[in-house]
């Protein structure tokens, strides 16, 4: 029997986008939902199109005693599992599911999920545009993008949903099965959320959990740890390596010698749908990379500027300074998460590197970096901005690769790229006007 809600009452926890996604996927579906956050309002036209289509919201704070009677809850991947309100739910045997969860049970297409530390939203992108190419329906989605319950209505058995997934949303699955599941790597991240390494890559592995022997799974060589974590799954297994090009180097127009592996893992993926290297190398050809990885944002008086605000982890910003030869200065900070930052003492130190430390992990910055190479507080974008420039004159690169979180300064990470590229395009503009 087919997965139904009609007529039951479902608590949607979190409304974020794919919170809402959700929500009013399952007002479709004939549920009764209440849609509850801790803010008092929601951003835009949101509320209304959400009280339009039916979705009674609490907000300002989430009702323990509509999640106990409630008959399903589906939680944003943003809201831990361990918190109290939950309790008399559980006690109660209320199921509780994620998003990513909910939105699969009801596709009719195939599923090609993506997870790793690092990269998901390249090879995510990237694999789309490999099936497109190769004249394939392809929905791209998921952590990025549109959210997995705004694809159900498209959904048909001709269709290729492009999943990237993270940690939390892999957390909240029972039933989650993809034709292709992807890990590309696995290193230290997250572990205010999830406790431990063990807890983090079980997580991850759960994106195996429900394969069979008609399955794939597409697993890094050259990763130790997603080997030994693919080693549980029944499903066929493929790998790829960045030592083993799958299309011509030369067809990469990315900067980041370790973006060749998240290629190669798109690559990989097309190969199994039967995708020809014809349109895989179309697709490379024409892809410069994403907003806030590696993205070159400017020019200024012979200093380049790039943006990866999405290296939100030590061993993200480790790959993205090791992108560059040398005379680099690096932004680093915010909200520490997880890692030792004294693992970029080396690759820093070989570069001739300075850092500009900002946010609540300045002080960690400096304990860590500050015997081995310049380490600069600055009390915002702006002004980390104006002093990398100062310090990488006169033909340097200055980096954003945080290794943080964004939360003590900005809403997200993609909220502090867009800061980093305004603060770039106002110091260009001062400098000009300085000349006039």
């Amino acid at each position: 029997m087919s997965f139904s809600v009609k007529g039951q009452n479902v608590a949607v926890v979190g409304a974020a986008r794919s919170g809402v996604a959700a929500a009013l996927l399952l007002v479709e579906r004939g549920a009764r939902v209440t849609l509850s956050d801790a803010k008092q309002q929601l951003e835009g036209p949101m509320e209304e199109q959400l009280r339009r289509a039916g979705v009674a919201l609490e907000l300002g704070g989430h009702q323990p005693a509509t999640l106990a009677h409630a008959d399903l809850i589906v939680v944003s991947p943003g809201v831990p599992l361990d918190q109290p309100m939950f309790a008399d739910a559980r006690h109660a045997g209320v199921p509780i599911i994620g998003e990513i969860e909910l939105a699969s049970r009801w596709l009719s297409g195939r599923i090609v999920a993506i997870t790793g530390t690092k990269g998901k939203s390249t090879t995510t992108t990237l694999t789309g545009r490999m099936f497109a190419e190769g004249g394939r329906r392809a929905l791209v989605g998921g952590n990025i993008g549109v959210p997995l319950s705004a694809q159900v209505a498209a959904s048909t058995p001709e269709t290729y949903h492009i999943v990237e997934v993270s940690s939390f949303q892999l957390e909240t699955t029972e039933t989650f099965h993809p034709w292709i599941a992807v890990l590309l790597n696995l290193s230290s991240d997250h572990l205010d959320r999830h406790g431990s390494m063990e807890a983090y890559g079980l997580a991850k592995a759960k994106i195996f959990a429900n394969q069979t022997p008609e399955d794939w799974a597409v697993i890094n060589a050259d990763d130790p740890q997603t080997l030994e974590l693919a080693r549980a799954g029944r499903a066929r297994q493929v790998l790829f390596s960045a030592r083993t090009p799958l299309v011509p180097l030369a067809s990469i127009r990315l900067i980041g010698r370790h973006l060749v592996a998240d290629v190669m893992a798109a690559a990989a993926v097309a190969g199994i749908a039967g995708i020809g290297r014809e349109a895989m190398v179309r697709a490379v050809e024409g892809f410069t990379g994403l907003e806030h990885a590696l993205e070159p944002v400017s020019a200024i008086r012979g200093v380049q500027f790039i943006n990866d605000s999405k290296a939100t982890n030590i061993e993200a910003a480790k790959m993205a300074i090791e992108a560059f030869d040398g005379n680099v200065v690096v932004i680093l900070g915010g909200r520490f998460k997880s890692g030792d930052f004294r693992l970029l003492r080396e690759p820093l130190k070989s570069r001739g590197a300075a850092v500009v430390a900002i946010g609540e992990a300045t002080p960690l910055i400096q304990e860590a970096l500050a015997a081995t190479v310049p380490v600069h507080p600055a009390t915002n974008l702006a002004e980390a901005v104006r002093r990398g420039f100062e310090l990488a004159s006169p033909a340097g690169t200055v980096l954003l690769a945080p290794a943080c979180a964004s939360f003590d300064m900005f809403f997200d990470y993609a909220e502090r790229g867009r800061v980093f590229k305004t603060e770039v395009k106002k110091l260009a503009e001062e400098l000009t006007t300085r000349e006039r």
